[in-house]
């Protein structure tokens, strides 16, 4: 199908103008696409199936939505002059806008990630084998997936067949036994890093939105105060800017999901200053009244390590001038592989729609927000992540998997059934124009409904209270502040 191009020019990030090139948009989303295993991965019949019916799910389908950024690039008329032509940004922004309009959401996000990577590339903050392309650590996933399929929890059906056969204590004492060890072989690079003389000072443990930081970090430092360390740790919710400086969308949410949501600037002179040895007036920062209250002084003492636990801690400005010797960063994602069904559909369930199962559980436990505002609110916990948190995955110095086998079985009893908390299709009538937020709860709803529950009695007696599962569904004994 033709399109009517009016655009002649690009601008390229040295700002030198080059012709306008639409085949590269083209080649751009069908790379995305691709690297995730096609197209049908966002195959939705009640959003997109007609362009499949249309165009299949191969090049032609690619050619459409390139088509479509064309268009949308011609709607606004200052690209329409020779001399101020749209920017490479400008344009990238428009492919994710078409990607998401369309319903291709698992292709942006792969797309969107490769860009924040290449992003993070040219500014020489990773190095090349640090890029992680789409996000996706194949290596690390199939390693998990052929650990699952030893143990026949690879599938939806697998599992199911495990949990109604009672076969779950085993299945889970076995996946904790594999995080244990990946927090002990943790403990062992640090202590390593120290005894190699480097002069370690600080400790980030980092990743998206309700991967497990908490327990991670927990069970991390006990295993390092029992070797010697003295830890310092320091809340980075009181470097969060007053609300007022927080604008409100349309639907009366705002974005705490980005780094900039953070005093940056301060932030970075206090982590400085306490490495120096100095004595900084941290802010105390009251989230009932959205803005800061007062100060305290804070000290790092000779012999202490500084302590983080921040999304955002592998985010370069937040450490500018900090060197990279001085510092420890862990990073922790759920990246337990699971195929829908009985897997013969070859669709992973999405690490993302787990912890987003994990954030609407504990939003509406311990913070009285509804399961509809997390799902309404998940598009900007995703852009965050994919901007200044998964591309930089490389830099960490050691990767935890925080995801398990049993996790989706103990959270569908909070969200399916009579007494389940899962909104009703009626309750986004309000919010039509959210297509990313019913694309999440369409999915999420068919992969719970799919999934055998545990019952609570049963999760008591097989879960540990030290489980990272317990800072969602409850009943952790390890001190989690965000649920107090």
């Amino acid at each position: 199908m033709a399109v009517q191009n009016r655009i002649v020019k690009i601008q390229k990030r040295n700002r030198a103008l080059v012709t306008f090139d639409g085949d590269r948009i083209r080649r751009a989303i069908l790379k995305a696409a691709q690297s995730i295993g096609g197209f049908g991965q966002d195959h939705l019949p009640a959003i997109n199936g007609r362009l499949f019916d249309a165009y299949g799910d191969g090049e032609s389908l690619a050619e459409f939505l390139a088509e479509a950024v064309v268009v949308s690039l011609n709607a606004d008329p200052h690209h329409l002059i020779t001399n101020f032509p749209p920017t490479i940004e400008v344009i990238q922004d428009d492919v994710l806008h078409v990607l998401r309009s369309y319903g291709f959401q698992n292709t942006a996000d792969a797309y969107e990630c490769y860009r924040w990577g290449r992003h993070w590339l040219r500014l020489g903050e990773i190095a090349p084998e640090q890029f992680v392309g789409n996000g996706f650590p194949e290596e690390q996933i199939q390693a998990a997936l052929a650990w699952n399929q030893q143990r026949s929890c690879d599938t939806v059906a697998g599992l199911n067949e495990i949990i109604c056969g009672g076969r779950l204590r085993p299945l889970v004492e076995e996946s904790l036994a594999v995080y244990e060890a990946s927090l002990d072989e943790a403990a062992g690079k640090v202590m390593a890093r120290l005894h190699a003389g480097d002069p370690l000072r600080m400790m980030w443990i980092s990743g998206p939105s309700s991967s497990g930081k908490t327990t991670t970090t927990v069970k991390l430092t006990e295993r390092l105060e029992r070797q010697g360390l003295r830890f310092l740790m320091l809340n980075l919710d009181d470097y969060f800017w007053s609300l007022v400086e927080h604008p409100t969308d349309w639907i009366n949410d705002r974005n705490y999901e980005t780094p900039e949501a953070l005093d940056i600037q301060l932030l970075n002179r206090h982590l400085t200053d306490l490495l120096a040895g100095r004595t900084i007036d941290k802010p105390i920062y009251s989230f009932k009244e959205g803005r800061r209250v007062g100060s305290k002084p804070v000290r790092l003492e000779p012999g202490q390590i500084l302590l983080l636990d921040c999304l955002h801690g592998l985010y370069p400005p937040l450490t500018e001038g900090i060197e990279a010797r001085a510092q420890f960063r862990l990073y922790i994602e759920t990246l337990n592989p699971l195929y829908e069904g009985d897997g013969t559909s070859q669709r992973l369930v999405k690490f993302t729609d787990v912890r987003l199962v994990r954030r609407m559980l504990r939003d509406m436990k311990h913070r009285a927000h509804r399961p509809l505002l997390t799902l309404l609110h998940w598009h900007y916990v995703r852009a965050g992540e994919l901007f200044s948190i998964i591309p930089l995955r490389g830099l960490a110095d050691y990767v935890v998997n925080g995801g398990f086998p049993f996790d989706l079985p103990l959270l569908q009893p909070y969200f399916i059934g009579a007494e389940g908390h899962l909104p009703a299709p009626e309750d986004f009538t309000p919010y039509a124009g959210f297509l990313d937020a019913r694309i999440r709860y369409e999915r999420v709803k068919r992969l719970l409904e799919s999934v055998a529950g545990v019952p609570e009695a049963v999760a008591r007696e097989v879960i540990p209270g030290d489980a990272v599962i317990r800072e969602f569904i409850g009943g952790s004994t390890i001190k989690i502040p965000h649920n107090e």
